[in-house]
């Protein structure tokens, strides 16, 4: 069996031809502005990666879409963290359509068949704010919601067909108010898109701003949820973190694996140089699968939503050690023959700015440790 293979078979068998389009497009392409790793991720069905069989998905588990991902981050970290957040958006409808009665599974069904992409407005990127945490306002009106906010960055942000945010919105029959997600048409009047990302480093994800200016939306495009503004994790938002970190982690993992992945066939390392890089990051792997593996059943659960924090902050110290090495393995010559070398090395450190960060979690995950509820910081 070869190093990578298994997440390469998930990919074959889930997201056919995609692979292979990847590996025979230089890095340096992949991983541009513009990029055209995205269509090919579109064209091979991604959209649909997470949509049960029922409403016209592929039907991946957590398991699989682990495994998917870090193939997909070998090839093109900017493509796995840009889908990462498509399937963030996509994984949030899934768990609305099973604990709510209402047409979430026609938005799943359409976007799996029409291979739409999500973009993300919720607010990942925003200092101390919760992903689920409203980033737009809204305003009720007989038509529908009069959407306006900003969010910055935003993957995907010019390959979108929507995008989704969620809002606080009145309650209808009851006083109150409630969340909702919304899901807005790329092209809807009032969505300007201009330029954010200044970095060489993931620019392929088309981290740009998006600015609403009261967009439409009707009311045909807004899933209402039961969950009070302001209330402790609810299992919406357990699940969505769940979703996003096991995800996003796996993502920057496989780009790790693609320095390992060089490192292999060199001549002249030592093989247990070698083989402890591998180690580490099958290690990393393994604690990713053990969190997928407990999903559906648990995925709700505060208690696994603890363990997938500490698999990947783990991971994110797996990378930090192994990220070094197998450059310094890889030699002088490697670093300066490719800008591959330099560039996965310095795209790999993307993990540790996305929320919620450690120091911001220390305080809550060891109140949790010692039997207080869990929380978001």
């Amino acid at each position: 069996m070869q190093f990578l293979e298994r997440e390469r078979l998930a990919s074959n068998k889930f997201l056919p031809g995609l692979d292979k389009a990847l590996a025979d497009i230089p890095l340096s392409e992949l991983e541009r502005p513009g990029s055209p790793g995205i269509e090919q991720f579109r064209q091979c069905g991604g959209p649909g990666l997470l949509v049960p069989e029922r409403n016209s998905g592929a039907g991946a588990s957590a398991l699989d879409a682990v495994r998917v991902q870090r193939a997909i981050g070998a090839r093109s970290p900017s493509l796995a963290v840009a889908t990462t957040m498509h399937h963030f958006s996509m994984a949030s409808l899934i768990v609305l359509s099973e604990i709510s009665n209402g047409f979430e599974w026609m938005l799943m069904e359409g976007i799996a068949t029409t291979s739409k992409l999500l973009a993300s407005g919720f607010a990942e990127g925003r200092t101390d704010a919760s992903i689920l945490e409203p980033t737009m306002t809204a305003v009720a009106t007989d038509t529908g919601l009069r959407i306006s906010g900003v969010k910055k960055p935003c993957s995907l942000s010019r390959s979108m067909d929507m995008l989704t945010a969620s809002v606080i919105v009145p309650r209808k029959d009851e006083p109150g108010e409630q969340l909702a997600v919304v899901l807005i048409p790329a092209d809807s009047p009032g969505i300007t898109i201009t330029p954010f990302w200044g970095s060489f480093a993931l620019a392929g994800a088309e981290s740009d701003q998006i600015t609403l200016e009261d967009v439409l939306v009707p009311y045909e495009l807004v899933v209402r949820t039961e969950v009070p503004p302001g209330q402790r994790l609810d299992e919406l938002q357990i699940a969505g973190f769940v979703w996003f970190e096991l995800l996003m982690s796996a993502s920057y993992l496989g780009a790790a694996s693609a320095l390992a992945e060089r490192l292999l066939g060199k001549a002249g390392v030592p093989a247990t140089d070698r083989m402890r890089l591998v180690g580490e990051l099958e290690a990393a792997m393994a604690g990713l699968e053990n969190v997928a593996r407990q999903m559906p059943a648990a995925g709700r659960d505060q208690q696994l939503l603890a363990d997938c924090l500490f698999v990947r902050y783990a991971v994110q110290d797996t990378i930090g050690r192994v990220v070094p090495r197998a450059v310094e393995l890889l030699g002088g010559l490697g670093f300066m023959s490719s800008d591959d070398v330099a560039y996965l090395a310095t795209a790999v450190n993307g993990l540790g700015f996305h929320p919620p960060a450690r120091n911001k979690m220390a305080d809550q995950l060891a109140g949790y440790l010692l039997g207080q509820p869990l929380a978001i910081a």
